[in-house]
C-alpha cells in the first residue's frame, strides 16, 4: 500500500507563513508536495490561465521542511498549480488536496472570490478529498502575528488523517476557517452566512489623469444573530466547518420554478 500523498496550495504564495504551518503540520502523514504559486495570487477564485504559458520550477532551498517535502514554485493561479500537479509533477493520484492556511477568512459569500478555495474546488472535481484552511484576521493583522496556535494546528492532523481513512461524500469539499485564538475550542459544523460586501472602491492617485480605484470594501452580515452560520461560530470562537457541493444546481426550488414555467 502506497504511502498516502498529499498536494497543499494556497493563493499567498509558496513562501507564506500559512502554507508552510500547514506542510509542516501534515509531513507526518505521508508525501507532501507544495505546489503554490511564486506570488500573491488573492481573490483569484477558480480562475484559470489560458492566454499565455504557465510554468513551475522545483525549489531546492526549502524553508523548515523534512525531507518528504517536495517544494514547487508556478507562475499560474491556485486552479493552474492544481492542474499542472496533476498532469506534470505528481508521481500517482494524491489522497488529499489542501489549500491554505489563508491570511485571511473565506466565510460566507468570500468563498466565490477564493483563489484559495478555487483551488479546493478544482481537487473536488477531479474527485479526491479536498480542504481549505482559512485565517479569520481582523483587518490590519498579519498572520506572522497571529499564527493559527498549535492546538488548532494539532487538530488539522487529526481532521487530515481522518478524511484519507474515511474520504468525503462525493462532490463535497470543505471550507474551514480558525479565529484568531491562544486556544483551539473546536469545529462547528454549519451552513455559509448570508452577506454581502459594500463601499468596495477606494480612490487611487494615478499620475495620468485617469479614474483609479483599490478594491476594499466592508463586509455586511445580513444575518447577525443567525446562531448557525460560519461567522457566528468564529464570533463564539469556534472553528467554522463549511460542507460545500460543486454541484451548484438549486435542487429545492424546482417545485417553484416549475409553477412559473408552466404558466
Amino acid at each position: 500500500m502506497n504511502t498516502p500523498l498529499i498536494l497543499i496550495t494556497n493563493d499567498d504564495g509558496y513562501a507564506a507563513a500559512g502554507i508552510q504551518a500547514l506542510a509542516r503540520t501534515v509531513a507526518h502523514l505521508g508525501d507532501v508536495y507544495v505546489v503554490a504559486p511564486d506570488g500573491p495570487r488573492s481573490g483569484a477564485a477558480a480562475s484559470i490561465t489560458c492566454t499565455a504559458p504557465v510554468s513551475y520550477k522545483q525549489l531546492t532551498s526549502q524553508p523548515d521542511y523534512s525531507a518528504n517535502i517536495h517544494l514547487y514554485a508556478c507562475s499560474g493561479t491556485p486552479v493552474d498549480c492544481v492542474k499542472l500537479a496533476w498532469d506534470n509533477i505528481l508521481p500517482r493520484r494524491p489522497d488529499l488536496i489542501l489549500s491554505g492556511i489563508n491570511h485571511g477568512d473565506n466565510a460566507s459569500i468570500s468563498v466565490h472570490y477564493s483563489g484559495t478555495m478555487g483551488a479546493v474546488f478544482e481537487g473536488c472535481m477531479k474527485g479526491i478529498p479536498s480542504i481549505g484552511f482559512s485565517l479569520y484576521l481582523q483587518r490590519g493583522q498579519r498572520y506572522e502575528d497571529h499564527p493559527v496556535c498549535d492546538a488548532a494546528l494539532a487538530a488539522i492532523s487529526k481532521l487530515c488523517k481522518q478524511i484519507i481513512e474515511n474520504g468525503l461524500p462525493q462532490d463535497v469539499c470543505l471550507n474551514v476557517n480558525f479565529p484568531v485564538a491562544n486556544s483551539f475550542r473546536g469545529f462547528q459544523l454549519c451552513r455559509q452566512a448570508r452577506g454581502r460586501w459594500t463601499a468596495e472602491w477606494a480612490s487611487a492617485t494615478n499620475p495620468h489623469g485617469l479614474h483609479s480605484y483599490w478594491l476594499t470594501g466592508q463586509f455586511q452580515d445580513l444575518e447577525p444573530d443567525a446562531t448557525d452560520t460560519d461567522f457566528s461560530a468564529l464570533r463564539a470562537g469556534y472553528t467554522s466547518i463549511v460542507p460545500i457541493t460543486i454541484d451548484m444546481t438549486a435542487h429545492g426550488c424546482f417545485d417553484d420554478l416549475r409553477l412559473i414555467i408552466d404558466q
